[in-house]
């Protein structure tokens, strides 16, 4: 072994820091973690501003909110790697330092086009912080109890964040402009970037491999292709363009997984899915947060657009949800201490399960407080499936892998949270296309507006002119029944994938018992 690598060694794997100072330090990581995931949902909450201020179409709409967590995605990995080589804190800073002024440009975003530019700069910076707080945090807390209690508190923030992103949006955009959700990226990025030099460790790989230009684009040309696809399929007048996409996705995937598997130091150590503990905490992971994020995408414009809720009104409902979510995102670390974690981990897909199960049954008549119930149900569960799969996914694999896990389970989170909304965003504004009943009187422009998003069909509604006060109405009337048959359409598919999806994770994890992380430090 080489002085440099020993050097490099000493760096990942005796980090020891002071008590305090290791939770000093979680609570520093955790403002990146809340603020990523905080955006991943406050914009959607956003999106009736948005449609009046930028006026954009139903698929900018959607690449508004997809390309942030689009790019992150594809980003991951990538950036993972090279956070293990030059240093997990450095990416960390670096990342911070462009997430905050890209934000502040964001904010003065005067079309939807340079909206969307900005959020597919965010996703490129936010990529850089994501993997890099989960794996210091598996660095910094090597006994299995406290790291697990500290990645509860990292999937609280996560998931909570989710959340809580509603409520920030909700009182931002009742006493600011639309831009205020992004501006608030500064004051929360300003304590990290001052204390995160002194009580953050630097850690790295110490046998990182080495810059592969190629692996990093066939990783951004798998998912960018399959989610543009996806999206495309529910619109595109003919499905060629869609099935190429996603043809080239599953193509650059396959030549990526080669690639690493050929490789003697890949960019991604792909045997890691061989594992099924690792494989199977990804799926739940991607499963919690793709229920999710397609939940709140619906929430929010019905209780604004269909039920009347002003934004912070509507952002307060969701409280009890919030609430949730960390409760049992802690409640978890307890409840492996009495019952299998492969069984706390099915009981919250299932609960994922119940929720859309709740929504499909009273979604057509709208329902406000069977929604709430719902969400507090979906919080409940993602809590604790979250909690529990990160906790796997890093347990599973060696200490100095942690970079390469975490930007995996990042990934696999971030693809659940473009999924939720590609997938489901898309056939819900599907179903509301062709349920809307267009009233008379109104010209094709403004048909074809209306027909593409329910904030549409508010927007085109509110410029009617006073003597056609009743065509606004039965605008907004059959709006509102075309976007609750959507919603209920669309539950029902959420129930089926993730029941289906809570039993393949039974059968891939049912073996588990204990933790893995010496096993697999021992192992490797």
């Amino acid at each position: 072994m080489t002085t440099n690598s020993i050097k490099h060694k000493s760096i990942d794997q005796h980090i020891d820091p002071g008590h305090r100072r290791r939770w000093a330090a979680l609570f520093v990581l955790m403002l990146p973690v809340l603020l990523i995931s905080v955006d991943n949902t406050v914009l959607s909450f956003a999106v009736p501003a948005l449609t009046e201020a930028l006026l954009p179409t139903g698929p900018q709409l959607l690449w508004i909110i997809d390309i942030y967590p689009l790019i992150l995605a594809g980003l991951l990995v990538p950036m993972g790697s090279l956070g293990d080589r030059f240093g997990r804190r450095r990416m960390l800073l670096i990342g911070s330092t462009g997430f905050a002024l890209v934000s502040a440009a964001a904010a003065f975003a005067s079309s939807a086009e340079q909206l969307i530019a900005a959020r597919a700069l965010l996703g490129v910076f936010g990529a850089m912080l994501m993997p890099a707080t989960l794996s210091l945090i598996r660095n910094i807390f090597t006994e299995a109890n406290e790291r697990r209690k500290a990645i509860a508190v990292w999937a609280a923030a996560f998931s909570g964040g989710a959340a809580l992103g509603p409520i920030v949006g909700g009182y931002l955009l009742e006493h600011f402009w639309w831009g205020s959700v992004f501006l608030m990226a500064v004051p929360v990025l300003f304590p990290l970037l001052i204390l995160g030099p002194t009580l953050i460790p630097e850690s790295k790989d110490p046998k990182p491999a080495p810059i592969d230009p190629m692996s990093i684009v066939l990783a951004i040309s798998t998912l960018l292709p399959i989610v543009y696809g996806i999206k495309e399929a529910t619109t595109a007048d003919s499905l060629l363009i869609p099935i190429a996409a996603i043809l080239v996705g599953l193509v650059s995937g396959m030549a990526f997984t080669f690639r690493q598997l050929r490789r003697k130091n890949p960019m991604l150590d792909v045997r890691l899915f061989k594992n099924p503990i690792f494989s199977g905490a990804l799926a739940v992971n991607l499963l919690s947060i793709f229920a999710f994020v397609g939940f709140i995408y619906f929430l929010s414009q019905h209780l604004q657009l269909v039920a009347g809720y002003s934004p912070i009104d509507a952002g307060l409902l969701m409280l009890p949800g919030l609430a949730m979510t960390v409760t049992f995102g802690f409640l978890a670390v307890p409840l492996v201490r009495r019952f299998k974690t492969v069984t706390v981990v099915v009981a919250g897909l299932a609960m994922n399960a119940a929720a859309y199960g709740i929504v499909a049954f009273f979604g057509q008549s709208g329902s406000v407080p069977a929604l709430m119930v719902a969400f507090c149900v979906l919080g409940a569960g993602v809590g604790m499936s979250e909690t529990l799969s990160n906790d796997l996914a890093l347990g599973a694999v060696p200490a100095s892998k942690a970079g390469a896990a975490s930007a995996i389970s990042e990934t696999a989170y971030e693809i659940g949270s473009v999924m939720g909304i590609a997938v489901l965003g898309s056939i819900l504004n599907a179903v509301f296309a062709k349920n809307l009943l267009i009233p008379a009187g109104l010209t094709g422009q403004q048909a074809t507006d209306a027909a593409q998003t329910l904030g549409g069909a508010h927007l085109v509604a509110s410029q009617l002119p006073g003597t056609k006060a009743d065509t606004a109405a039965a605008l907004l009337d059959s709006a509102a029944h075309a976007f609750d048959t959507g919603v209920m359409i669309t539950s029902i598919i959420a129930v089926v994938l993730t029941v289906l999806a809570a039993f393949i994770v039974f059968c891939a994890m049912r073996g588990y018992s204990g933790d893995v992380t010496k096993k697999a430090d021992s192992t490797h």
